[in-house]
């Protein structure tokens, strides 16, 4: 098991979350876990959500926050099973998503897409997934299946979908965002081939999906996610083909019609916007 300075675990229940203080050194962080669906459960706070499946023989994690989280992390798993955790699969390299791999790796088998450990080795982060695929894996625990699936590009080149088929839930990741993405062009991100990924991952059978960040969303929500994709590229289209130069697309591309393009917090117009411009330009 994990070598680790025995966390101190506040706990308090209200409206169907715990919220669990792990305090290790100097650090201390509030999780939230609660529950989506029996034995499936999101962690929430600082870095990417965290889906948690508890089966009879143990848990399967879907990613795993900052290293500087495991404390915590390992406080609200405990707070709703004593299984031990056997697998992490990791819907990306991101750190917010996969940092906490060095001290999971200890006692858990960490998988993910090939491309997600390339990316990894590549920006030099340790402990890189000991196990991966190429398009589609699964997992079998304790009676419980929970596939993996890579549909192609999209947030990066190594984005995992991983699907509880029983519970009809996926975890997309940062494939999905509540409040806008971040198109990683540095690492194969692509947003025509996201459209592409996402009508894949609507393709599978389910009523709930557990995102990057944000609320758990509706097959609704995510249809609405994939259309707002189309109608960005759509806009940035049209304004360069207006002759829009790069250094004004980002505030010509404003308008309230597209929620993603007035969130000053959201990535996508933070981070996005140079690739985006050079990529819509080279499909003209």
């Amino acid at each position: 098991m994990h070598n680790m300075r025995r966390p101190v675990a506040l706990a308090s229940l209200a409206l169907g979350f715990v919220t669990l203080i792990a305090v290790s050194g100097q650090q201390s962080e509030p999780l939230d876990i609660q529950q989506v669906k029996n034995n499936l459960y999101m962690i929430t706070g600082p870095g990417g959500n965290i889906g948690v499946r508890v089966s009879t023989d143990g848990v399967v994690l879907v990613d795993n926050k900052f290293d500087r989280n495991h404390d915590a992390i390992m406080s609200a798993v405990q707070s709703v099973t004593s299984q031990p955790i056997t697998y992490v699969i990791g819907t990306h390299h991101h750190g917010d998503h996969m940092g906490g791999n060095p001290s999971f790796s200890t006692h858990a088998d960490i998988i993910g897409h090939q491309n997600n450990r390339t990316n990894m080795l590549r920006g030099d982060q340790p402990a890189p997934p000991n196990i991966v695929f190429s398009d589609e894996t699964a997992v079998f625990l304790g009676g419980v299946e929970v596939r993996a699936y890579h549909f192609g590009q999209g947030h990066t080149n190594g984005d995992a979908v991983v699907y509880f088929p029983d519970l009809r839930t996926i975890h997309g990741g940062d494939l999905l965002h509540g409040t806008a993405p971040f198109i990683d062009y540095a690492n194969g991100g692509s947003s025509r081939a996201w459209i592409t990924t996402l009508d894949a991952l609507l393709e599978l059978d389910w009523d709930t999906a557990i995102p990057g960040h944000g609320a758990v969303m509706t097959r609704s929500d995510v249809q609405d996610f994939r259309n707002q994709m189309v109608s960005v590229r759509t806009r940035m289209s049209e304004l360069i083909g207006g002759g829009v130069s790069r250094e004004d697309a980002p505030t010509r591309l404003r308008t309230n019609e597209l929620s993603w393009t007035v969130a000053d917090e959201g990535l996508f117009m933070r981070r996005s916007i140079p690739g985006f411009y050079d990529e819509m330009s080279a499909e003209r």
